[in-house]
């Protein structure tokens, strides 16, 4: 009934505007009238009336239009708008972690990048206007489902999107965005991970399964298919490159021609032995971080597979996980791990020692929901694949070595 209501009312006003409408042009028609017959050359003063109302309404088209152009060319905007009034973005608040006092804050957000704009990227005046002709957002889509994320010794953003299939690449100097569907005539089936190592793109594609090396043009340079069932993260250290392969339990090693090295891992649950691990990264120390999933826990590793020690075990408090996802550390040597299940970020120090929590379950700055990928700039800037809220959260660390 509400709604019946609202209609009706609307309905009502729809009838006195066009009413009002209806009156003021019969009026307008009979001042004409009445000027025609008081008047000898009423066709004289009714054609000059009619010839200036035109030119009136003709002028302030052209000049809203104009208003319109200038804005789609220079990107400046009134508050008003030339479509109407605007919203701004609302400015979130400061968010800190640890909230709790007397800790001092180690972790502080920055920002959310839902599309290439929000991470300074600029179109062409020409772009932005036949984007506002068209009603398109090319070069400027959403992100629809991040997933792996990696930075590269330029600390430049590289993205898989899982929904839309595709790699994106964010030039930072440059303010450009790249963005691949497919490599030469192999178009991208399920992209779960990517590295970016001397201008060469490394891509794990679950689907197809393989992975896929291309250029900064997008030419494919090579690809690995051979031992692999399911690759689901790689990394680049020390001029090789690490493949995680869920299906098959292991960590495959390759040079950075694509020829195989070696692999470590079966599937067990014993030290070295893996349930469906996930991701893989590096520390500047060169130890290997790897995800394993099902089992609860990060191990690590030397660079030839040697078992080093591990971090975590199943449980639902503090220091334990559900569904370990992303790995990565920091400039300190604190090692980040996301847990998908519980939608927020676990530290550890060098030792494996609980040090905090960053981030709860939602959609507001700081929260997540089912969080993916994780990684960290040379200056502790911590980007997160927050998958399922179509955006990568940045934080940055703050606090004490």
């Amino acid at each position: 009934m509400g709604q019946n209501h609202e209609r009706a009312n609307q309905k009502s006003s729809s009838a006195r505007r066009t009413g009002m409408f209806i009156a003021i042009k019969s009026q307008k028609s009979m001042l004409i009238s009445r000027m025609a017959t008081a008047c000898p050359q009423s066709r004289s003063i009714s054609s000059v009336f009619r010839a200036r109302l035109l030119s009136s309404v003709l002028h302030s088209s052209c000049s809203v239009f104009a208003s319109g152009l200038f804005a789609a060319f220079t990107g400046c905007t009134t508050s008003s708008g030339f479509l109407g009034p605007t919203r701004e973005t609302p400015v979130p608040a400061v968010r800190l972690w640890p909230a709790d006092e007397p800790d001092a804050p180690r972790a502080v957000y920055v920002q959310s990048i839902t599309r290439p704009a929000d991470a300074g990227v600029k179109s062409s005046g020409l772009t932005r206007f036949t984007r506002w002709i068209t009603g398109s957002s090319a070069g400027n889509e959403l992100l629809q489902k991040p997933f792996g994320i990696a930075l590269d010794e330029k600390d430049d953003l590289c993205l898989t999107d899982t929904a839309a299939n595709t790699l994106c690449y964010l030039d930072r100097a440059k303010k450009k965005w790249h963005k691949w569907e497919k490599v030469g005539k192999v178009r991208f089936s399920s992209p779960v991970a990517i590295a970016r190592h001397k201008n060469v793109f490394y891509v794990a594609d679950s689907g197809l399964p393989a992975v896929l090396v291309l250029d900064e043009r997008g030419k494919l340079l090579w690809q690995a298919t051979n031992r692999l069932e399911r690759p689901s993260g790689l990394t680049v250290e020390g001029e090789r490159l690490f493949v995680t392969d869920s299906a098959r339990h292991c960590v495959l090693s390759f040079d950075l021609l694509g020829h195989f090295l070696r692999e470590f891992g079966r599937r067990g649950v014993g030290p070295g032995e893996f349930n469906f691990p996930t991701h893989i990264a590096a520390d500047r120390e060169g130890n290997l971080y790897v995800t394993d999933s099902m089992n609860s826990r990060v191990q690590i590793f030397d660079l030839d597979g040697k078992f080093k020690g591990e971090i975590g075990s199943v449980g639902d408090s503090t220091g334990h996980f559900s569904r370990p996802k992303g790995v990565a550390s920091d400039s300190f040597g604190h090692v980040y791990v996301v847990d998908g299940m519980f939608d927020n970020i676990q530290v550890f120090d060098r030792a494996g020692r609980f040090l905090m929590t960053l981030g709860e379950s939602g959609t507001e700055p700081g929260q997540f929901w089912l969080p993916n990928g994780i990684a960290i700039s040379r200056d502790n800037q911590i980007f997160v694949a927050d998958s399922y809220n179509h955006r990568v959260q940045v934080f940055k660390y703050v606090g004490p070595p």
